[in-house]
């Protein structure tokens, strides 16, 4: 006969709001008020339930205080769609995440001027992220916008051809002005030539030459320019956002005491959401209304065929964004002395960071296949696989946390994850959301 739990005010509402974050806490409260009955679930199921969902508004970036402002989201949005940032002319950012693909490429390792050596991770909700890319080496959306333009493998541009391309195409530069203020002359080549960027692994290289045979000043004027173009495609990626799943309608049904809402999950999902608040632990790692810790880990699973993993993940990552001059100590972050100093100023490395890798969402899983950050499986059922024995799983290596054990679960729990899975997906955005601008300025229409 199945459980039948009656949640009501009292100690299972302390016990609520306890586990809920801060900010959420009074939100909690209230919908633990309601006396609502649910099928088979107990108390602690439907308390760690009901702090998956709702997913709040995305948090503050302190860093860049353009993050809200519409023209800048909309100037991202027309820079998110251009080719013409980009060697060959045919790469944007939307070639590797593409709104149709569920934010991603589809591929398992990214491709673009070149072949990439990682997955390219969804976009849905990466505003809430603390750390970006697999390995955490950016601390803040708009930095992590900087990376691929100047990667050789992905847009193979570099940031004195940002600046180019922003002063020369009338429109982009009226967008840019609108939002930021007047740029510099940058005409003069002998100041400001046609290429140039940093390369510290490559000092001799043609564009590191060019960069570091600039003046200290113009080169300051032309990472301005580039931190505020990663400032726009930030703003813009912001509104990349998911929460109103099935998921998180059932929550609000038992919020409310809600028949039709409770509905919405078949008793397939609603047993596969118990297990991923039990017995299989997913909630360990993917927790919070955004289905992440936001923090790394390692998953074992190998990098390459052989088993073994060359990838260093969060160790190197840990130095590249110490090193970063666009993280948020940097000269271009809006709050170098906030939340920043705690964040990277007193990062520390240890042993166990080899071969840890970001917790990804798991918000619209079921549209970002293939999954982990070399894209070693093809579909979700080949993850639980993994997952559900460790079969071919990289060996531990010293130091490393031993979070890991084979789950043990049946065929027929296995089916009900992944059909929990699934019902995490919603992709309702506006259409003017995945699609470019006509122009790169926003224009407001007068009233009247």
């Amino acid at each position: 006969m199945r459980h039948v739990l009656r949640l009501l005010v009292g100690a299972s509402l302390l016990a609520i709001v306890s586990c809920a974050p801060k900010t959420r806490q009074a939100e909690v409260a209230t919908r633990a008020a309601s006396a609502v009955e649910v099928a088979g679930f107990s108390a602690e199921e439907l308390r760690d339930v009901q702090t998956l969902s709702p997913l709040p508004p995305p948090p503050p970036d302190p860093t860049n205080r353009f993050e809200s402002d519409p023209s800048a989201a909309h100037l991202g949005r027309w820079l998110f769609f251009d080719e013409g940032m980009s060697r060959s002319g045919t790469v944007s950012c939307a070639s590797c995440h593409d709104p149709e693909l569920g934010w991603g490429d589809g591929r398992a390792l990214a491709v673009g001027e070149g072949n990439v050596a990682r997955h390219a991770m969804t976009l849905w909700n990466v505003a809430y992220n603390r750390w970006f890319f697999w390995d955490g080496r950016a601390d803040s959306l708009w930095s992590q916008a900087l990376g691929p333009l100047e990667d050789p493998a992905e847009h193979g541009f570099t940031r004195l051809e940002v600046v180019h391309r922003v002063v020369q195409v009338a429109s982009l530069r009226a967008a840019y002005e609108a939002v930021f203020g007047e740029l510099t002359d940058f005409g003069d080549r002998d100041r400001f030539p046609v290429r140039g960027r940093p390369i510290p692994q490559d000092p001799e290289h043609p564009d590191a030459l060019a960069y570091a045979g600039m003046r200290e000043e113009d080169r300051r004027a032309v990472d301005r320019v580039f931190a505020n173009v990663g400032k726009a495609l930030a703003a813009f990626q912001r509104t990349i956002v998911s929460r109103r799943s099935r998921f998180d309608v059932f929550v609000e049904g038992i919020a409310q005491g809600d028949p039709t809402k409770l509905g919405v999950l078949s008793a397939k999902e609603q047993q596969g959401l118990r297990l991923f608040v039990g017995k299989a632990r997913c909630v360990t790692c993917h927790a919070g209304p955004t289905f992440s810790d936001r923090e790394f880990h390692d998953t074992r699973v190998p990098t390459t065929k052989t088993g073994r993993r060359r990838d260093p993940g969060r160790l190197a990552g840990i130095d590249l964004v110490q090193a970063d001059p666009f993280n948020g100590l940097g000269a271009f972050s809006d709050s170098p002395d906030g939340a920043a100093l705690d964040k990277v100023g007193y990062l520390m490395k240890t042993s166990h960071n080899r071969s840890e890798f970001k917790t990804p969402t798991l918000r619209n899983v079921a549209s970002s296949a293939p999954y982990m950050h070399a894209g070693q499986f093809s579909s979700l059922r080949e993850v639980l696989h993994f997952y559900n024995t460790l079969e071919g799983a990289a060996k531990r290596h010293h130091g490393a946390e031993n979070l890991l054990t084979p789950l043990g679960l049946d065929p027929t729990e296995l089916d009900a994850l992944e059909a929990f899975l699934r019902s995490l997906s919603d992709e309702s955005l506006p259409a003017a959301v995945r699609t470019p601008p006509a122009e790169p300025k926003l224009v407001v229409a007068r009233r009247g």
